[in-house]
C-alpha cells in the first residue's frame, strides 16, 4: 500500500479512537456530580467537552511521552512502520469498546499502550519497546496513581466532614461545578495527547516530521475535537458504574474525589506520565466511600474494575499483536485486519441496542440545599438577631 495511503488510515484510526477515548472517559470527570445532582447529565458532558478541548492545547509532554519514548523509532533506534501502529489502534479501539459496552471504567490510556506494545514486538521485536519508558511513565504511574488519589480523596472527605455541619454539606453541590470541570480540563491535558503521540510518531515512522519533535499544530486541533466530540456523547454505562456501582456518593464525597482526581492527573501530566485517568477516578471514588463514616464501598464491583485494570494491556497486547501478524502479511492483511475489526465495532453497537443505556439511567434530582434555620429567642419568641 502506499506509505501516503497508509498514513492517512492511520490518522484517521488514530481518530477513532481518541473519539472512544472520549466517551469512555467522561465518567472519570462527570460521573460524580451527576450522581449528587450537581449537574444534569446533558449539562455535565457539554462542560465536559468544552473543557476537554481547551485542556488539549495546554501540553505536550505526554504526547512526547508516547511519540519519542515508549516505542523506538528513528536512527537511533528500531523503526516502527505505520503498519505496525495501525494494528496496535485496533487493539486499542476493539478493547475500549467491549469494557464500554460492560459499562467496565478500564483504561484507555493502557488499551492504547498494549495494543501498540503488542504489534511493535511482533513487527520489530522486544528491541522496539524502550522498557526504561515502560517502567517510569507507564508501569508505575499506573500502581501509585490511583493509590496516591485515593489517599488524598480519604484525607479529603474526611476533613470535608469534620469541618462542616450536616445541613451545610449541600453547598459541596456548588462546589462540584468546579471542581468537575478542573478534572475535564485536566483530563484533556492527558488523554488527548495520547493520540497525538500516536499521530506524530506514525509521521516519524514514514518520514513526514523529524525524530524527536513533538506534535504539530494540526495534529493538536484534530485530536481536541475527536476527544471533546465523544466526551459530548456520553459514555452512560461507565457513568453509572462509577457515579452508583461502587459507592453512594454525597456531595460533600464528590467534591473530595473532584479535588483528589485533578491534583493527582496535572501531577503526572506535569512529569510526563501518561497514566490511566480512570484508575485515578475510580480510587478517588473509593477513597471517598472509605472516608465517610456510615459509607461502604461494593468491593465486589471494585474489584471488577481491578480485574479490569491488570488484564487491560495484555489483552490489548494479545490483539495488537494478532492484528500486526495479520496486517504485515500484505495489502489483504491490512483490508483483512479493517474488515474484521468493522465487524466487531457494528456487532457491538447493534448489541448494545438491547440494552440501552442513556441519561435517563444516571439522571438524579438534586434534593434542595437547606440552610441552616434562625433560631428563635427563648425570651420574646422571635427570631434572633
Amino acid at each position: 500500500m502506499d506509505i501516503s495511503l497508509m498514513v492517512a488510515l492511520v490518522i484517521a484510526l488514530a481518530l477513532l479512537f481518541d473519539f472512544t477515548n472520549g466517551f469512555h472517559d467522561t465518567a472519570n470527570a462527570m460521573a460524580t456530580p451527576i450522581a449528587t445532582g450537581a449537574l444534569k447529565p446533558k449539562v455535565a458532558v457539554a462542560i465536559a467537552a468544552v473543557l476537554n478541548l481547551v485542556g488539549a492545547f495546554l501540553s505536550t509532554e505526554v504526547a512526547r511521552t508516547v511519540s519519542g519514548g515508549l516505542i523506538r523509532e528513528g536512527h537511533n533506534g528500531i523503526q516502527i512502520t505505520p503498519v505496525m501502529i495501525f494494528a496496535g489502534l485496533i487493539g486499542a479501539i476493539l478493547w475500549n469498546l467491549v469494557t464500554w459496552l460492560l459499562g467496565l471504567p478500564s483504561s484507555s490510556s493502557h488499551a492504547l499502550f498494549g495494543g501498540l506494545i503488542g504489534a511493535a514486538i511482533v513487527g520489530a521485536g522486544f528491541g522496539s519497546i524502550d522498557l526504561s519508558v515502560l517502567l517510569s511513565k507507564i508501569v508505575f504511574p499506573a500502581l501509585l496513581a490511583p493509590v496516591t488519589a485515593g489517599l488524598v480523596a480519604f484525607i479529603a472527605t474526611r476533613i470535608a466532614y469534620s469541618v462542616t455541619k450536616k445541613k451545610q454539606r449541600g453547598g459541596f453541590r456548588y462546589g462540584q461545578m468546579f471542581t468537575s470541570s478542573l478534572v475535564s480540563l485536566a483530563h484533556g491535558t492527558n488523554d488527548a495527547q495520547k493520540t497525538m503521540g500516536v499521530i506524530t510518531l506514525t509521521l516519524i515512522a514514514a518520514g513526514y516530521q523529524g525524530t524527536g519533535t513533538g506534535p504539530e499544530l494540526w495534529v493538536i486541533v484534530v485530536c481536541a475535537l475527536a476527544i471533546a466530540l465523544g466526551t459530548y456523547t456520553g459514555g452512560w454505562r461507565i457513568i453509572r458504574t462509577l457515579g452508583k456501582g461502587l459507592t453512594e456518593i454525597e456531595p460533600g464525597q464528590g467534591f473530595a474525589a473532584e479535588v483528589a482526581t485533578t491534583a493527582t492527573i496535572l501531577a503526572s501530566t506535569h512529569l510526563g506520565f501518561a497514566l490511566s485517568t480512570t484508575q485515578v477516578a475510580s480510587g478517588s471514588v473509593i477513597g471517598t466511600g472509605i472516608g465517610r463514616k456510615g459509607a461502604s464501598v461494593r468491593w465486589k464491583t471494585a474489584g471488577r474494575i481491578a480485574i479490569g485494570w491488570l488484564i487491560t494491556i495484555p489483552a490489548a497486547i494479545l490483539v495488537g499483536a494478532l492484528a500486526s501478524w495479520i496486517a504485515l502479511s500484505g495489502l489483504i492483511g491490512i483490508i483483512a485486519d479493517a474488515v474484521v475489526a468493522a465487524g466487531v465495532i457494528t456487532w457491538i453497537f447493534v448489541y448494545s441496542r438491547r440494552n440501552r443505556v442513556d441519561a435517563t439511567h444516571v439522571q438524579v434530582e438534586p434534593t434542595a440545599f437547606v440552610r441552616p434555620k434562625k433560631r428563635k429567642s427563648a425570651r420574646t419568641g422571635g427570631a434572633a438577631r
